[in-house]
């Protein structure tokens, strides 16, 4: 955002539940947050905009271009599941109440093990395990369990001929979290779709190859867009 910033205005959205977003909400569903975008964008007047989104953000945007088209310019998907079961193993599971409640009840040895050695197998940037526990100190259970279970069921796939403007997909090959090859079914059901792949990065090509990253995402907003 701080690259971007410098030519576009640009704008941050936690999901609820996550953030600095309210947590007492009953739903945390990816349908939820795909209304929440919609609200954000008319409470901010923001009419036309590209959507650019990570991870669970991608899916959310791709699927606010489905559900608004008139809302979203163009299109953007990082490292985001296209297909929900293709999230790693260890993530579908804490999509299940019991496991998820097991986690959040031994939250100390939950954030431990993350921050010093899960974070390391996901992230190479030296940044992140600090980055990863703050967010997990600002996440609830509910929210947690809820969205990565609303994840775990999404399929996007009958719906993204749908998809008619500019879209991007950018992925990491060496990605732990999202299996690295979710861009095949983003290509076959948006052909027109422009597709980065980074071979160095895994899940977070924005912090282990921030230049090429920014570099190509600063190229594909600034093209024009077609008008029909």
């Amino acid at each position: 955002m701080a690259y971007l910033g410098a030519f576009y205005r640009t704008y941050a959205l936690d999901f609820w539940g996550f953030g600095e977003s309210g947590k007492k909400r009953e739903t945390y569903a990816v349908s939820d947050f795909v209304g929440l975008v919609n609200q954000f964008m008319e409470q901010l007047g923001i009419v036309h905009a590209p959507l650019v989104g990570h991870s669970m953000g991608g899916t959310v945007s791709l699927s606010v271009a489905i559900r608004y088209p008139e809302r979203v310019s163009k299109v953007v998907v990082v490292g985001s599941p296209i297909v929900g079961s293709s999230l790693a193993p260890l993530l579908k599971m804490a999509g299940y109440r019991p496991i998820a409640f097991l986690l959040f009840n031994m939250m100390g040895p939950f954030r431990a093990w993350m921050k010093y050695y899960y974070a390391h197998r996901i992230c190479s940037d030296p940044r992140f395990p600090d980055m990863m526990d703050r967010d997990l100190s600002r996440t609830t259970v509910e929210s947690f369990l809820r969205s990565i279970a609303s994840l775990r069921r999404t399929d996007l796939v009958p719906l993204l001929s749908q998809v008619k403007i500019p879209a991007m997909g950018m992925y990491g090959d060496k990605d732990k979290v999202v299996h690295p090859l979710q861009w095949q079914p983003l290509l076959q059901g948006v052909p027109h779709a422009n597709i980065v792949r980074f071979p160095s990065a895994g899940h977070f090509p924005m912090l282990e190859e921030p230049t090429p990253f920014s570099q190509k995402l600063k190229l594909f907003l600034d093209q024009e867009t077609p008008t029909t």
